[in-house]
């Protein structure tokens, strides 16, 4: 597996942290997915090998946490909240509105691998839903005209980069 070195340097620096090495299973799947966007096998089999673990022992991890993912996604990741302050005032149509104007059904990657929609858990702003996250953009009060905005930015960007 091809990591940045600087990723490298903090995988060992982190494994130092724990008395046990297994312990450092989480840490260690944050950073490979922060770098690589995702838990691929050969990750799972590296972890596992770094740790001196069972490759099962990672994998049960990556399979039990809704967070790491276990698929490519796309160059942007729209991520709606979904808990019921943000679904009382419009999440679930502003996530729709998302999946009508990318094509793309929920928890997967449109057509073009430009664009990933999730539903996810709360999104800690609660008095200013719905909202979402874009990437790492935090956009509170959005509605679906707000949600077409977005939407319209995106594509926009895309283009901009020679992507449809």
């Amino acid at each position: 597996m091809n990591l940045q070195p600087a990723t490298l340097l903090k995988i060992d620096e982190v494994i130092t942290h724990y008395p046990v090495k297994r312990s450092a299973v989480l840490p260690l799947l944050h950073l490979v997915q922060e770098e690589q966007g995702w838990i691929s096998p050969e990750a799972v089999e590296w972890i596992a090998q770094k740790l001196e673990l069972q490759p099962i022992n990672v994998h049960e991890l990556v399979t039990f946490y809704p967070m790491f993912r276990q698929q490519p996604i796309g160059r942007r990741h729209i991520k709606v909240c979904r808990t019921l302050s943000c679904a009382l005032v419009g999440g679930y149509q502003v996530c729709e509105e998302f999946r009508k104007q990318f094509d793309c059904r929920l928890g997967e990657t449109s057509a073009d691998g430009e664009v990933t929609i999730e539903f996810v858990e709360c999104l800690a702003s609660c008095g200013t839903g719905p909202v979402l996250m874009i990437d790492e953009e935090l956009h509170e009060n959005v509605d679906v005209a707000k949600a077409q905005a977005l939407a319209a930015r995106i594509k926009q960007q895309a283009a901009a980069r020679g992507r449809p």
